[in-house]
Protein backbone atom coordinates (compact mmCIF):
# COMPACT_ATOMS: atom_id res chain seq x y z
CA UNK A 1 0.00 0.00 0.00
CA UNK A 2 1.36 3.41 -1.01
CA UNK A 3 1.40 6.44 1.24
CA UNK A 4 2.56 10.03 0.72
CA UNK A 5 6.19 10.48 1.76
CA UNK A 6 7.50 13.63 3.47
CA UNK A 7 10.66 15.11 4.91
CA UNK A 8 10.12 17.67 7.69
CA UNK A 9 12.87 20.10 8.72
CA UNK A 10 12.89 22.47 11.70
CA UNK A 11 15.13 25.54 12.03
CA UNK A 12 16.13 28.02 14.73
CA UNK A 13 15.05 31.67 14.30
CA UNK A 14 12.48 30.90 11.60
CA UNK A 15 10.65 34.22 11.39
CA UNK A 16 10.59 37.34 9.24
CA UNK A 17 13.40 37.81 6.71
CA UNK A 18 15.40 35.00 8.40
CA UNK A 19 13.12 32.52 6.58
CA UNK A 20 14.68 33.41 3.20
CA UNK A 21 18.19 31.98 3.78
CA UNK A 22 16.65 28.78 5.20
CA UNK A 23 14.39 28.38 2.15
CA UNK A 24 17.31 28.98 -0.18
CA UNK A 25 19.66 26.61 1.68
CA UNK A 26 17.17 23.72 1.40
CA UNK A 27 16.43 24.34 -2.30
CA UNK A 28 20.19 24.46 -3.02
CA UNK A 29 20.62 20.88 -1.75
CA UNK A 30 18.04 19.42 -4.12
CA UNK A 31 19.27 17.30 -7.09
CA UNK A 32 17.14 18.91 -9.81
CA UNK A 33 16.02 16.90 -12.82
CA UNK A 34 18.32 17.19 -15.83
CA UNK A 35 15.24 16.98 -18.07
CA UNK A 36 13.15 19.56 -16.12
CA UNK A 37 15.62 21.64 -14.08
CA UNK A 38 14.82 24.48 -11.72
CA UNK A 39 11.77 25.64 -9.79
CA UNK A 40 8.70 25.34 -12.02
CA UNK A 41 6.06 26.85 -9.71
CA UNK A 42 5.94 29.25 -6.77
CA UNK A 43 2.94 30.25 -4.65
CA UNK A 44 2.41 32.39 -1.57
CA UNK A 45 -0.38 31.40 0.80
CA UNK A 46 -1.59 33.83 3.50
CA UNK A 47 -2.79 32.81 7.00
CA UNK A 48 -4.06 29.23 6.25
CA UNK A 49 -4.67 26.75 3.43
CA UNK A 50 -8.33 27.89 3.39
CA UNK A 51 -7.36 31.32 2.03
CA UNK A 52 -6.75 32.17 -1.62
CA UNK A 53 -3.11 32.41 -2.74
CA UNK A 54 -1.78 35.98 -3.02
CA UNK A 55 0.77 34.96 -5.65
CA UNK A 56 1.09 32.04 -8.07
CA UNK A 57 3.66 31.85 -10.85
CA UNK A 58 4.66 29.05 -13.22
CA UNK A 59 8.09 28.95 -14.84
CA UNK A 60 8.93 27.17 -18.07
CA UNK A 61 11.80 26.57 -18.20
CA UNK A 62 12.33 26.37 -14.45
CA UNK A 63 14.20 29.09 -12.57
CA UNK A 64 17.18 28.84 -10.20
CA UNK A 65 16.54 28.53 -6.44
CA UNK A 66 17.84 32.05 -5.79
CA UNK A 67 15.36 33.47 -8.32
CA UNK A 68 12.50 31.51 -6.72
CA UNK A 69 13.34 32.89 -3.27
CA UNK A 70 13.43 36.44 -4.70
CA UNK A 71 9.88 35.91 -6.07
CA UNK A 72 8.69 35.37 -2.48
CA UNK A 73 10.99 37.94 -0.82
CA UNK A 74 8.56 40.90 -0.92
CA UNK A 75 5.84 38.78 0.71
CA UNK A 76 7.65 37.39 3.75
CA UNK A 77 5.33 37.21 6.76
CA UNK A 78 5.28 34.92 9.80
CA UNK A 79 1.69 33.89 9.02
CA UNK A 80 2.35 32.95 5.35
CA UNK A 81 3.37 29.73 3.64
CA UNK A 82 5.39 29.37 0.43
CA UNK A 83 5.14 26.51 -2.05
CA UNK A 84 7.80 25.65 -4.62
CA UNK A 85 7.53 22.83 -7.19
CA UNK A 86 10.59 21.13 -8.64
CA UNK A 87 11.41 17.83 -10.32
CA UNK A 88 14.08 15.20 -9.83
CA UNK A 89 14.81 12.19 -12.02
CA UNK A 90 13.76 8.83 -10.56
CA UNK A 91 13.93 5.40 -12.15
CA UNK A 92 10.42 4.36 -13.14
CA UNK A 93 9.33 1.15 -14.89
CA UNK A 94 7.41 1.52 -18.16
CA UNK A 95 3.78 0.29 -18.07
CA UNK A 96 4.90 -3.18 -19.19
CA UNK A 97 7.53 -3.26 -16.44
CA UNK A 98 10.23 -4.36 -18.91
CA UNK A 99 12.25 -1.18 -19.19
CA UNK A 100 13.22 1.42 -16.56
CA UNK A 101 13.44 5.09 -17.53
CA UNK A 102 14.70 8.17 -15.69
CA UNK A 103 11.48 10.19 -15.40
CA UNK A 104 11.15 13.74 -13.98
CA UNK A 105 9.11 13.33 -10.79
CA UNK A 106 7.39 16.19 -8.92
CA UNK A 107 8.56 17.27 -5.46
CA UNK A 108 6.80 20.04 -3.47
CA UNK A 109 8.60 22.26 -0.97
CA UNK A 110 6.23 23.80 1.59
CA UNK A 111 7.73 26.54 3.77
CA UNK A 112 5.55 27.60 6.72
CA UNK A 113 5.95 30.67 8.89
CA UNK A 114 5.52 30.01 12.60
CA UNK A 115 2.13 31.75 12.75
CA UNK A 116 0.75 30.15 9.57
CA UNK A 117 -2.35 27.93 10.01
CA UNK A 118 -2.22 27.96 13.83
CA UNK A 119 1.42 26.91 13.97
CA UNK A 120 1.16 23.68 11.97
CA UNK A 121 4.94 23.84 11.45
CA UNK A 122 5.26 22.24 14.90
CA UNK A 123 3.89 18.99 13.41
CA UNK A 124 5.01 19.22 9.77
CA UNK A 125 8.20 21.28 9.99
CA UNK A 126 9.21 24.79 8.99
CA UNK A 127 10.04 23.19 5.64
CA UNK A 128 8.02 20.17 4.58
CA UNK A 129 9.07 18.35 1.43
CA UNK A 130 6.41 16.23 -0.29
CA UNK A 131 8.05 13.50 -2.40
CA UNK A 132 4.79 11.98 -3.66
CA UNK A 133 4.00 8.33 -2.93
CA UNK A 134 6.49 6.09 -1.14
CA UNK A 135 5.89 3.47 -3.86
CA UNK A 136 8.38 5.46 -5.98
CA UNK A 137 11.05 4.10 -3.63
CA UNK A 138 9.63 0.81 -2.36
CA UNK A 139 8.14 -0.62 -5.60
CA UNK A 140 6.42 -3.50 -3.80
CA UNK A 141 4.45 -4.61 -6.88
CA UNK A 142 7.46 -4.87 -9.22
CA UNK A 143 9.15 -8.22 -9.77
CA UNK A 144 12.60 -8.36 -8.21
CA UNK A 145 15.21 -8.80 -10.91
CA UNK A 146 18.82 -7.67 -10.90
CA UNK A 147 17.85 -4.57 -12.89
CA UNK A 148 14.90 -3.81 -10.58
CA UNK A 149 17.14 -4.11 -7.53
CA UNK A 150 19.66 -1.66 -8.97
CA UNK A 151 16.98 0.91 -9.87
CA UNK A 152 15.29 0.70 -6.45
CA UNK A 153 18.67 1.13 -4.77
CA UNK A 154 19.45 4.17 -6.98
CA UNK A 155 16.14 5.86 -6.08
CA UNK A 156 16.53 5.15 -2.35
CA UNK A 157 20.14 6.36 -2.43
CA UNK A 158 19.02 9.64 -4.03
CA UNK A 159 16.37 10.09 -1.32
CA UNK A 160 18.77 9.31 1.54
CA UNK A 161 21.55 11.53 0.13
CA UNK A 162 19.19 14.49 -0.27
CA UNK A 163 17.77 13.96 3.23
CA UNK A 164 21.29 13.97 4.73
CA UNK A 165 22.40 17.02 2.71
CA UNK A 166 19.22 18.91 3.66
CA UNK A 167 20.09 18.46 7.32
CA UNK A 168 23.89 18.78 7.18
CA UNK A 169 24.21 21.70 4.75
CA UNK A 170 21.48 23.88 6.21
CA UNK A 171 20.95 25.09 9.76
CA UNK A 172 18.21 22.53 10.41
CA UNK A 173 18.08 21.50 14.05
CA UNK A 174 16.07 18.32 13.34
CA UNK A 175 14.55 16.31 10.51
CA UNK A 176 11.97 13.55 10.16
CA UNK A 177 11.33 11.35 7.11
CA UNK A 178 7.78 10.05 7.41
CA UNK A 179 4.65 8.76 5.68
CA UNK A 180 1.02 8.66 6.76
CA UNK A 181 0.83 4.90 7.26
CA UNK A 182 1.15 2.97 10.49
CA UNK A 183 4.25 1.30 9.07
CA UNK A 184 7.18 3.73 9.02
CA UNK A 185 9.00 4.40 5.77
CA UNK A 186 12.35 3.26 7.17
CA UNK A 187 10.74 -0.09 8.08
CA UNK A 188 9.28 -0.42 4.57
CA UNK A 189 12.60 0.52 2.96
CA UNK A 190 14.63 -1.83 5.16
CA UNK A 191 12.22 -4.70 4.43
CA UNK A 192 12.35 -4.00 0.70
CA UNK A 193 16.12 -3.55 0.57
CA UNK A 194 16.65 -6.80 2.48
CA UNK A 195 14.68 -8.48 -0.30
CA UNK A 196 16.93 -6.93 -2.95
CA UNK A 197 20.28 -7.67 -1.25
Amino acid sequence: MSDPLYLSLWFPDFYGPAMLPHMFAVLQQFPFSEQRPGITYAAVQPVSWNEASVLERRFSPGIAPEEAVVVAADLIHDDYAYVFDAYWDLWTPDPGGHEWLLIPTLVKFIVQGEEFDDGTYQETGHVEIDFGLDSLFVRENVELTEQTQAKIRDNVTKLVEFTKKAEMNTRATSRRLWSESEESLPQKLIARLQKVQ
